[in-house]
């Protein structure tokens, strides 16, 4: 996860509606392109969630085919973060994806703003930043 982090233009996204995890690879893509709104050979890693919340699937196109990777939990469900209403999609960080395979509740957390150099401006202040 701490190389998927650093990896330059590498995404995480999750779809926020729950998904039939009956569906393989090809639906799987589609769902990509219609609910998040992404090209689904980009090489980002895209998460479906179930109805009951106890499984996730991540989607990826790497090279020369689709990796699907599937985990049910036995107990429990997973928690995923909190999203604004209305949202089809979120993006994810690796270790938000880490934390939530890892069974803690990323919902409950809140992420402090920090100064991001590639964007440009300070988040704090809204105002543009010479870099």
């Amino acid at each position: 996860m701490r190389a998927l982090d650093r990896a330059q233009g590498t995404r995480i996204w999750l779809a926020v509606e729950a998904t039939d995890m009956r569906c393989g690879f090809d639906w799987l893509a589609e769902r990509v392109k219609a609910v998040i709104g992404q090209e689904p050979f980009s090489g980002h890693y895209f998460l479906f969630r179930s109805r009951r919340g106890d499984r996730l699937k991540i989607l990826v196109w790497d090279r020369d085919g689709f990796v699907l990777w599937y985990k049910r939990l036995e107990s429990g469900v997973f928690k995923l973060p909190r999203v604004d209403a209305g949202a089809r999609s979120v993006e994810l960080r690796a270790s938000e994806l880490a934390m939530v395979l890892d069974g803690i509740d990323v919902s409950k957390l809140k992420r402090v703003p920090r100064y991001e150099r590639g964007t440009g401006t300070n988040p704090d202040t809204k105002k543009k930043i010479s870099v």
